[in-house]
């Protein structure tokens, strides 16, 4: 007799909130992700390095919903949101925000978390219902944790790049996600004002009253900004994952030394 046995689920590390199983994707002959498998915990600060064309956003963008992998699945909290949309993923937990920020321009920096504020919701008409004493309050909550209360009232088009980049991050967090993905934070930001601006960030997010911790992905080729606020590294070459663990271990790795940062790289004491 034939017994037929059930297909076995797949298997999450006990913290892992977001969970990445044998994704692959293809443009055309290029291997955008072969195979990547991650975990991420609740908490966790992991950093993506590589090149460019090595997968980090292409990764990103399947865990967001912006690409569909050709195989493999994607797990929140052991929830299969593989064929789900970006809203709906959004709309689960998981934010992002983008290498160039994007921002309504012709509004004030309020109404612009006030609009992020009330999409999360499933609002349409944010103009007419948004400025409620709730919704106002959790706005300046986020305007003081990115020291952007004195900007509230200035339009998006006046702010230069830094304040911009603060400003698309806190509008990602007014939907309280439990996984936050950040597309190189550092860039467009001047190079004495890089720390700053990441020191704000974590900041930000680590001080959210009672709320549990947020996992934190984000995509960077500044490896002293990676050193300095990764708790764990995830190196791409090819679409791979070729080294995977806490920054120093994965700086030494000698294929990321050979494909990643094309020198001896020894970490600098700074890693979390």
């Amino acid at each position: 007799m034939t017994t037929n046995h059930p297909t076995p689920l797949p298997h999450f590390p006990a913290l892992a909130v977001l969970s990445a199983r044998q994704l692959q994707r293809s443009f055309g002959a290029v291997v955008a992700a072969a195979d990547v498998s991650l975990d991420i915990a609740a908490g966790e600060r992991l950093c993506l390095i590589g090149s460019n064309g090595a997968g980090k956003t292409t990764f990103v963008n399947m865990i967001t919903g912006y690409l569909k992998p050709s195989a493999g699945q994607i797990f929140l909290a052991g929830e299969d949101i593989t064929a789900l949309t970006p809203r709906e993923i959004t709309r689960l937990g998981v934010a992002r925000s983008f290498q160039i920020p994007q921002l309504c321009l012709h509004l004030s920096v309020l109404d612009n978390l006030l609009a992020a504020l009330h999409c999360n919701r499933g609002s349409r008409h944010f103009f007419r219902s948004a400025r409620d004493a709730a919704s106002l309050a959790q706005c300046a909550d986020l305007l003081a944790r990115f020291g952007l209360a004195a900007h509230a009232q200035r339009m998006v088009r006046e702010l230069p790049g830094g304040i911009r980049k603060l400003l698309d991050i806190a509008m990602a967090l007014t939907g309280q996600p439990r996984v936050l993905l950040l597309d190189e934070p550092t860039s467009g930001v001047s190079a004495d004002e890089k720390f700053s601006t990441m020191d704000t960030v974590m900041q930000a997010i680590e001080s959210r009253n009672g709320e549990a911790p947020v996992a934190v992905l984000f995509v960077e080729h500044d490896m002293d900004i990676m050193q300095r606020y990764a708790t764990r590294v995830a190196a791409f070459y090819s679409g791979r994952v070729i080294a995977d663990g806490p920054p120093r271990d994965v700086l030494n790795d000698s294929d990321v030394q050979r494909y990643v940062t094309g020198s001896a790289h020894h970490a600098s004491g700074a890693s979390a």
